[in-house]
This record gives structure tokens, sequence and C-alpha cells, in this order.
């Protein structure tokens, strides 16, 4: 009896050890799980945490924002160009950024893989894409319309698959702002007012001093002809001399042998050529070469540049211009003079890191005879001259310019503002900003109902604020304003009758003041 007594009691205490050891394992694999799920959960919420803050706060690569001060750099500049395109008697036109791929295609040479295509569209859709410039939009334009002759300007973005560098003004979405003449004129005297709208820009803009390399398409293919180059090499050769700019001799001449199929013999032959650079000078050295001398398209180009320089020497740009012989201008739709603005002072330096401000040509253009006649269906022939302004790198070179002088620009365009001294003066502020809109002055009032008097003039002097305009009872009593000079920062009581010649008269002279400030 006692061996089974003893035998039940073993059995029972091994089963509550099983058991203890089995709920033990059970609530650890428990703990573990939530453990896991605990971990498995914060790793998908910092995923999404890391999704959401790159759609929040990231930018495609390419592009960028513009603050108020970039702003207010920018407005200046695209004013100043208008300016002069309005002065040249330019109209206005706009068009879609979107067109036909089929339009696009084939109109940049090497250049027409950056081109943006829209994908994912329906098979009975019009496949679309980004325009790449303006230049193609206004030849479609002027086919479509039946135009024969218009010169207009036209500012836009447009949009490239390039590799950016924002230091060198190379972004994937900017602005062009454009010049072009078309219709049948007299040779060189588009050309002429072209290059003169450069140089009167970069002057207003002061960016440094410059240079502007000018070419003929036809000389270059007569070069390339006496050289040996096939005909059907003549474009993509083009964009390949257009490289020299940024790459050593060295790497072009082995593209054209390892690329382009050219022997040795062919590209150092057109090496003796594209090294040549100079004045009017160099126009007799060419006639007098026994090769290029037979050639009609390269007595047809010096010709063109003869005349050209004549012209421009009367327009009083002649200092400016270097005639150079390796400018391409690599697009494909150029068929007679071409010409390229660059700034001295921030040419690219291959020996440098690539945070230097370097940013190539800032204007550039060309003459295309034949671009509307290839998308008309008619074949109808629009001759064409234009000139495009590389703002993107302008305000690259303006920013940083500022950045090194260290002044702070007003960005916004308040004249006066109206602050009191003491509460409740609300609506007697309300009223004195709806006299001086009326007016025609810009003016500005804080947007509490009890402002403090300190912080008015502090947002006064922050802003750059000409003038303050303080009410209060005294003023109201004695029915008086009192102007502040925010600079001075002296005051003074005025009749209220007088105030708006006050205003003007106080307004003229800080503006006298900052403008000798400037000079001295």
């Amino acid at each position: 009896m006692r061996l089974i007594l003893n035998t039940c009691l073993y059995y029972q205490k091994a089963f509550y050890r099983i058991r203890s050891r089995q709920i033990n394992d059970t609530v650890t694999k428990l703990l573990n799980s939530k453990k896991e799920q605990s971990t498995n959960h914060q790793l998908i919420q910092r995923k999404e945490n890391i999704t959401n803050n790159d759609k929040i706060l990231k930018i495609p690569r390419g592009t960028r924002d513009y603050h108020p001060n970039q702003m207010k750099i920018r407005e200046e500049v695209f004013q100043t160009i208008i300016n002069c395109f309005k002065q040249h008697g330019a109209n206005t036109i706009d068009t879609p950024v979107i067109e036909l791929t089929t339009l696009l295609k084939e109109k940049y040479g090497e250049d027409s893989k950056l081109i943006y295509e829209l994908k994912d569209q329906d098979d009975d859709e019009e496949t679309l894409a980004l325009r790449y410039d303006l230049t193609v939009p206004f030849a479609r334009y002027l086919s479509q319309n039946k135009i024969s002759t218009m010169k207009r300007y036209h500012i836009g973005k447009v949009y490239r698959l390039d590799n950016p560098k924002m230091t060198r003004g190379r972004y994937r979405e900017f602005y062009q702002c454009d010049f072009d003449i078309a219709g049948n004129y007299d040779p060189m005297i588009p050309e002429a007012e072209c290059i003169k709208i450069i140089v009167e820009i970069l002057d207003k803009l002061a960016l440094g001093q410059y240079k502007i390399y000018i070419n003929h398409r036809k000389l270059l293919d007569a070069i390339f002809t006496v050289c040996g180059v096939p005909d059907k090499l003549f474009r993509s050769l083009s964009s390949t001399i257009d490289k020299l700019d940024k790459n050593s001799w060295d790497v072009v001449r082995n593209e054209m042998i390892n690329e382009k199929g050219l022997s040795s013999e062919v590209v150092d032959k057109i090496s003796r050529y594209v090294h040549m650079h100079g004045n009017v000078n160099l126009i007799e050295q060419l006639r007098n070469d026994p090769e290029l001398s037979s050639e009609k398209l390269s007595i047809e180009a010096l010709n063109d540049l003869e005349l050209l320089f004549r012209y421009l020497t009367l327009f009083n740009v002649m200092d400016k211009v270097i005639f150079d012989l390796k400018l391409a201008r690599g697009l494909d739709y150029y068929t007679g003079v071409i010409f390229e603005a660059v700034l001295i002072q921030y040419q690219y330096n291959p020996q440098l890191d690539d945070d230097q401000i370097a940013v190539g040509s800032v204007a550039a253009g060309g003459r295309y005879d034949e671009l509307v006649g290839k998308i008309d269906p008619k074949q109808r022939c629009v001759p064409c001259i234009g000139v495009s302004i590389g703002v993107e790198r302008i305000f690259t070179i303006k920013e940083y310019q500022l950045t090194q002088s260290k002044i702070q620009s007003k960005t916004i365009e308040t004249e006066v503002y109206v602050a009191s001294a003491e509460k409740n003066f609300l609506e007697e502020r309300m009223k004195l900003c709806t006299y001086l809109w009326k007016n025609g002055f810009k003016t500005e009032m804080a947007y509490k109902c009890n402002p403090k008097l300190l912080d008015q003039l502090q947002y006064c002097e922050k802003n750059q604020i000409e003038l303050c305009v303080i009410i209060g009872s005294s003023e109201l009593e004695t029915d008086t304003i009192k102007i502040r000079d925010v600079i001075t920062r002296n005051e003074f009581l005025i009749p209220r009758e007088q105030l708006i010649d006050e205003i003007r008269i106080h307004l003229n002279k800080v503006r006298q003041r900052l403008v000798e400030n400037k000079q001295q």
C-alpha cells in the first residue's frame, strides 16, 4: 500500500514539473513572439517614416527650391532680360511644356537621349515628352500658325534628363530666355542684333568679363570635307568637337578615332583647324588656305563672317568677339552662324574639384534656317536666328556674388509700415493702411490687435522698410502723424493732411542716400 502511495506521489510531482516547464516554455515563446512583432512593427514604422520623409523633404535631383532672397535675384535678372528684349521690339508668346515626342525626336542629335519622355500612356494616346528647349516649339508654332515673319521672346521652363551639377548651373528643370527673329532678311543683320543683345544683357547684369565666341556651321562642314570626313558624320562630329570646352584634345581625339571611326591622319588634320582662333584677320588667313579656298561652303561662310564683323564693329561690340573654329554647338538644327558667350572668371577648370563655381556658357545661339521646313507638312521654309540666355547659370553667379559681398538683400517691396505705440489702435492702423494703399504706397501693418512698438520697429529694420508711420492718442488729438526714418531712426511730426506729400519726399531722400552709399 505504501509502495502504491509513494508511486502516486512521484508521478504527481513529475507531472507538475513537466507541466510547469511547458507553461514556462509557452510563456517564453509568447514573449519572444511579442518582442519580434514589436521589432518588426518598429522596422515597418521606420521604413514608412523614411518613405514619408522622402516624399515630404526631398526634391528630385537636378531641381531646386528658390528662397525669397534667391527669388529677388531671379526677378531682377528676368526684368533686365525682358527689358532688353522689349527694347529690340520683340513680342512674347507661350507654348505648352509638353509636346509630341515625334516633334522633339531627331532634332537634337546625340542630345536626343536627354529628352524626358512621359511613360505609362495608353496605346491610343499621343506619346508625349517634356520640351527640351524653346526653339523646336517655336518652329512648331510658326508652322502650325502659318507665320513667316516674327520677332519674339519666350521665357519658360525646359527639361533635360542630364547628369545635374548644381554648382555649374546644370539642372534637369531650368528656365530658358529666348529671343528669335523669324523671316527672310538681308544677310547678317539679324545675327548682329542677336549678338548685340547678348552684350547689352551681360553688361547690365555685371557678371564680370566675358567673351563671345563665333563660328559658322558651313565653315565647319567645309573643314570636315577637306579633312576627309564622311558626310554622314558631320553632325555627330560637331557634337564631339563641342566637348572641347570641357575636355582635353586627347579625350576628344580618342572619341573621334575609337567611336567615330576616323583615322588618326584625318583627326590630326581636323586638329590643325579647330585650334585656330582670332579676329577678322583669321578670315583672310582661311581664304588663303589652299584647300578651303576651293570649297563653296567655306567661301560663303567667310563672306558671311566678314559682313557680320563689320556690323558688330558698327554696334561697338567687336572687342568682345573671338572667331573660334572649335565652337561647334552640338544641336543638329544649326545651319549658319553660331555663337556662345562665356564668363572668363567662371570658366571650368578640370584641375579643380566639382564644387568650383564654373558655369560654362551663359548665352548661346545661331541660325537655323531648315528647322521649320522639317516640321511643316508642306515643307514651307522660314529662316530663323535666335539667342538663348542661360538664366540658371546667371542665377548661380549672382547668388555667389551676393554671398561674397555679404550684403543682405531686401526681399519685400514694402515702403511704409503703419505702427501704433498704444493699445486699441487696430482700426486706426487699418484706416491709415487703406489711405496709403489708395495712394499707391506699398504698405504693411502688424497682424495683431495690440502689437508691441519694439516688435514693429524691429520688423521694419529686419526687412529694410524705408519709413515707419506711427500713430497714437496724441497724434489723433493734434491731427498729426509721426514719421520714422528706419535707417537713421530719426522721427518727426507732420500735419496729417500733408502725409502723402511728406512720405514721397522722405522716400526720395532715403533712396538717394542708398544710391550714394552704393557708389562709395
